[in-house]
């Protein structure tokens, strides 16, 4: 008996008790909005769930709440939200103003718009959770791309490298290098030169004609048999005869030009300007 006394003195038995004797039982909110036929009960559960969506709203904003409560708390504001916009849809369609073209924005505590994605938004703690900042970060701004004159702009004689001697340093280094390149290649030549004249014993006659300039150039008006005279020796001298005729410079000038005339005769004169040509050529005896 003591127990349930002292249950019948708590503070809620007491409140619970004076609504009961003062008729003022309250209401529960019906779980589809389809099921409310009045409007002004419609306008009464829309206002009380805008009061329930203020009040965790403004208990998101404490960081301190931890990960996970904060996470519920966003779910359970999105959720109210959701329910908002079903209670709104049914006020419309019992004759009553249309609150999702009418209605305010839902801003957060600084005045800002909610961010959000495709309709889950965040509130105050929750932007700050890991893997929601990088959501709402702004990309950078690509840098400018430049036009093909700003990019002329700054190429010079340095660019393609023609400056590169200037500086003092490159010219005495490949100087350098070139003497120590030729001084191996004359070694190289000088070993081989010895090589040879140590394995052939008739290295002297060989040494001469290697040494020989090979870039002398022969008179050029010698004739051929200046040439056949200067090449036969004595009696038992070989005789070097050429097979095959070979022109002269000047000759070889002659058939390019005639041939220069005849493509051009074949281009711009006619059948009988070179019927009455030859006629002519033949009467000349040319």
């Amino acid at each position: 008996m003591a127990r349930n006394a002292e249950k019948a003195m708590t503070a809620l038995a007491r409140f619970r008790q004076a609504q009961l004797e003062e008729g003022k039982v309250k209401e529960r909110r019906p779980f589809l909005a389809s099921e409310c036929s009045e409007l002004p009960k419609a306008e009464k559960w829309r206002r009380q769930i805008i009061s329930e969506i203020s009040k965790k709203v403004a208990q998101i904003q404490n960081a301190g709440l931890g990960e996970f409560k904060i996470r519920d708390l966003n779910d359970e504001i999105n959720k109210l939200l959701r329910e908002k916009g079903h209670w709104e849809v049914r006020i419309k369609e019992l004759g009553g103003p249309d609150y999702g073209r009418v209605g305010p924005k839902m801003l957060d505590h600084e005045g800002k718009e909610v961010p959000g994605n495709r309709g889950y938004k965040y509130f105050g703690a929750a932007k700050d959770l890991p893997g929601v900042r990088e959501l709402f970060e702004k990309e950078p701004i690509p840098p400018p791309r430049k036009t093909r004159a700003e990019l002329m702009k700054d190429i010079d004689a340095e660019y393609y490298g023609y400056r590169d001697e200037d500086d003092g340093v490159l010219v005495p280094l490949e100087q350098e290098y070139e003497k120590h390149v030729i001084a191996e290649a004359v070694e190289k030549w000088k070993a081989e030169r010895e090589a040879r004249l140590a394995g052939d014993g008739g290295g002297e006659k060989e040494e001469e004609e290697e040494e020989e300039y090979i870039y002398a150039v022969q008179d050029e008006e010698q004739s051929d048999e200046e040439m056949r005279d200067a090449t036969e020796g004595g009696e038992g001298a070989q005789t070097f005869i050429a097979h095959v005729p070979v022109p002269s410079q000047k000759e070889i000038e002659e058939a390019l030009v005639r041939r220069k005339k005849m493509e051009l005769l074949q281009k711009y004169a006619s059948e009988t300007l070179m019927a009455q040509s030859e006629e002519a050529k033949t009467l000349l005896g040319l």
